[in-house]
């Protein structure tokens, strides 16, 4: 079968990161919103996914995260859903829960339109939490949703391959 989720570069860096996290013998939890499960998915095609992949989430909606994620909205007070520190609680919150060396998060707008708190269609944010952290934003100036979910899942998958360089 030749789909994006074997072939490409979701495929290629979601396999040198899985050849990482199996050789540490380090686990991943993942928490997504826009880019739809997708990390997950890309994440999960690679053989012997169970050996690092614990579970993940998508994050989609506020009621998604209180029941998925366990953070009522008092957790969230004053922060913007499609932000950095927003993503660092997604990550972290996932690590924790699943009691994963790593977590992964992605919150953004896919498109066609941008999304309520004002960003634009393209805009992501994403984070690692682990035993280092980063977060980093993406703007990728398109409407296109299927191709922006890509490109989030591209972006995510590279950051926690620094991460784990780091």
């Amino acid at each position: 079968m030749s789909t994006a989720l074997t072939h490409g570069a979701m495929a290629d860096t979601a396999n040198a990161v899985a050849a990482i996290l199996k050789t540490r013998k380090q686990t991943l939890a993942v928490a997504e919103s826009s880019s739809g499960g997708l990390i997950s998915a890309v994440l999960l095609a690679v053989p012997g996914a169970s050996a690092y992949f614990m579970g993940g989430a998508v994050v989609y909606t506020g009621k998604a995260r209180m029941s998925l994620m366990g953070l009522p909205r008092e957790a969230v007070a004053g922060m913007r859903s499609a932000s950095e520190p927003y993503a660092l609680l997604l990550a972290r919150t996932a690590r924790e829960n699943f009691g994963a060396t790593w977590g992964l998060s992605e919150t953004g707008a896919s498109g066609p339109t941008g999304n309520p708190y004002g960003d634009a269609a393209g805009h992501t944010c994403l984070a690692v939490s682990g035993p280092v952290e980063m977060a980093f934003t993406l703007e990728t100036g398109e409407s296109d949703r299927a191709a922006n979910m890509e490109a989030f899942t591209v972006a995510a998958l590279k950051l926690l391959a620094s991460a784990l360089d780091a």
